[in-house]
């Protein structure tokens, strides 16, 4: 007979698989769903796991189940679902109880719930999630944030059914009420720059130097085995190698190349926006998907052959992967000051080494630097510019070479423009400033000595 020690509301993909997962794991758990015939069906899949498992009709049920105080996580659609579901369990929880929010919510209503449960004596927990369904099943990477308290009763669950990087959790607490939910808005954004990268490099080997699927997927093959290891280039490497049974042909090559979007990248370039930070690179990839929707202008003339050296394609993909990470930390180190949270950058690299999507060697190679940053700007942290330096040429040259081939390369283009203008120890903002000041008389700050100045224009 199980005995539940947390409640799981939602068996779709994603809450069925964590449901899996802390079962596998000797957690006994409680679940419902709102079509209540998906339990049934459920603990039939589940097999021997469950025993461990209680199915129950309806969130009532579910929250009999439980011993108080209780736990409860929601793996439903974000938005107006979770505030109706917080809505129905309410009047069936107590003063000390925890709902935990797992899906992908906007950050900003996660800070508008906890403060309106807080009143009621109840927690509310945003849960990032990272992994996919394969991910939930096997080891998740997970960025909590809420109070210390609900931290302290859900660590012992979380860490044994969380990805593990050489022993150690990929899970964290990261800080109060939507820290966890606007880190993993923050790693989707990261995510959106790093597959729009990969895409154009794969852009550059396909279009101009007129390479087939099964040879460019046997290229990000060959670079997963060095610097750029990471779960997408290998990801990039097994659907590149893949074959349509019904057409002989390479699948991707059979899929139409309009790319959707669930919102999270849209929320980190308007949360950077806010923030007064640059997230170009990311910007630059949800842009990327936007354009692949919209009717095409004519075709413009075939290029002449692209000269291919893999290797500095590799550099290039890693300068501009790394810059795209740098615009997301910076994001991340910003919004702890704006909203007072208690972020430990080198702690959310660790914790994305493994079970999320954009886990790499990159990240392995970023905790450290991190963690000895100071209070220096992270593109000025010890090793960056070293890192930088090495491969900022092969990306000049490869954004060069497509630009010349009108190959479009957006995000690519947006981190090295990025990195040639902190670059340029005098830019050009003199003369937007001097414009702002003869239309507007906003000011301006002379070079020869301190204090506000204007010109009489």
């Amino acid at each position: 007979m199980a005995h539940p020690r947390i409640g799981i509301y939602g068996l779709g993909t994603m809450g069925s698989a964590l449901a899996l997962n802390f079962a596998s794991h000797g957690i006994d758990i409680a679940v419902a769903n709102r079509e209540a015939d998906w339990v049934a069906p459920f603990l039939d899949r589940a097999g021997p796991l469950a025993s461990r498992i209680t199915g129950c009709p309806d969130p009532a049920a579910l929250v009999q189940a439980l011993p108080a105080p209780r736990l409860i996580l929601l793996m439903i659609p974000s938005g107006a679902a979770v505030d109706a579901m917080i809505d129905t369990f309410l009047p069936l929880l107590a003063s000390g109880d925890t709902l935990i929010d797992a899906g992908n919510s906007d950050f900003q209503d996660t800070r508008r719930r906890a403060a309106a449960l807080a009143g009621r004596g109840i927690a509310l927990v945003g849960l990032g999630v990272s992994g996919g369904e394969q991910g939930a099943r096997h080891g998740p990477s997970m960025m909590l944030g809420g109070p210390p308290d609900a931290w302290a009763r859900l660590r012992p669950l979380l860490e044994p059914i969380a990805a593990q990087f050489r022993g150690d959790p990929c899970v964290a607490h990261v800080g109060p009420d939507g820290a966890g939910h606007f880190v993993k808005t923050v790693h989707n954004g990261i995510e959106y720059a790093d597959m729009q990268m990969i895409a154009e490099v794969y852009g550059l080997l396909r279009d101009g130097a007129g390479w087939r699927a099964s040879r460019i997927g046997a290229q990000f093959a060959e670079w997963d085995k060095g610097p750029l290891r990471s779960f997408l280039v290998e990801t990039t490497a097994r659907v590149l190698a893949a074959t349509d049974p019904e057409t002989g042909q390479p699948m991707v090559d059979m899929i139409r190349d309009t790319a959707g979007q669930k919102g999270t990248g849209r929320w980190t370039v308007i949360e950077a926006l806010h923030l007064g930070q640059s997230a170009s690179a990311i910007e630059a990839a949800v842009a990327a998907r936007a354009w692949s929707g919209l009717a095409r202008l004519p075709s413009a003339q075939s290029a002449p052959p692209l000269p291919v050296q893999a290797g500095r394609l590799a550099q290039a993909l890693q300068a501009g992967r790394l810059i795209a990470h740098l615009q997301g930390f910076a994001i991340l180190r910003t919004a702890a000051a704006e909203y007072d949270w208690p972020l430990d950058l080198a702690r959310i690299a660790e914790i994305w080494r493994a079970g999320c999507i954009i886990r790499s060697d990159l990240l392995d190679r970023l905790a450290p630097i991190w963690r000895n940053a100071g209070d220096a700007p992270l593109h000025q942290a010890p090793g960056i510019a070293e890192m930088l330096s090495a491969d900022l040429p092969a990306l000049r040259e490869t954004v060069a070479q497509a630009v010349a081939l009108a190959l479009p390369v957006p995000a690519l283009s947006a981190a090295l423009a990025w990195a040639d203008s902190l670059a340029q120890q005098r830019g050009t903002a003199n003369l937007i400033q001097a414009q702002r000041d003869a239309f507007g008389r906003h000011g301006f700050e002379r070079t020869d000595r301190p204090g506000p100045a204007h010109f009489d224009w």
